[in-house]
Order: structure tokens, then sequence, then C-alpha cells
């Protein structure tokens, strides 16, 4: 039977990892980019708890260290979205492609 290890968590953080970077990097709406930022801190947050699942002297820090990450991304998604529901009052739009921030 298999068993799940460490190698099997370290590859499925990098691929949502590598998933969200190509999202963020690729896609020209703002709400588009905040999901993908979002889903890479949780490749983060499965990275830091399969290190802390195997590592014989984590004493819990992973777990930790994911609870501020899942804080982080919190505050982010609030300020994101203050930030898009502002661009979309004062713009009309969410497409990147349309706003130029050194004119307002």
């Amino acid at each position: 039977m298999l068993e799940i290890g460490l190698t099997h968590y370290l590859l499925l953080g990098a691929a949502l990892f590598a998933i969200g970077l190509f999202g963020a990097i690729g896609k020209k709406h703002v709400i588009s980019i905040l999901l993908s930022i979002e889903l890479m801190l949780n490749a983060v947050n499965i990275n830091l708890l399969a290190f802390s699942k195997f590592l014989p002297l984590s004493n819990g820090a992973g777990e930790i260290f994911s609870i501020f990450v899942i804080v982080i991304a919190a505050a982010e998604v609030a300020i994101g979205l203050a930030i898009a529901i502002a661009l979309y009052r004062s713009k009309g739009s969410l497409d990147l492609d349309k706003f130029n921030l050194l004119r307002w």
C-alpha cells in the first residue's frame, strides 16, 4: 500500500503554488489575481504543515506559522477587496489594462 509521505505534500504544495503564480502573472482581472494569491498562500500552508508533521523537532512551529499565514491572508483579502472597490468606483472597471495609476 502506498504511504503518503513528505514528498507527496511538497509536490502538492509546489503544484498549487505554480498554478497560483501562473494565475497571478497571467490574469488581468483584480479578483482573479487575489484568488491566485490566496492559492499561493494555501500552498505555503500545506508545506508548513507537512514539515511540522514529518520533522521530529518542529514542536508545532508549522502550525503556528500556518495560523499567521491565514491571518495575513485574511488581512490581504480585506485590503485587496477595499482597493478593488475603490478602483471600480473611480474607473468603472476592474481590468488592469485600463488602469494608469500615475494619472487618476
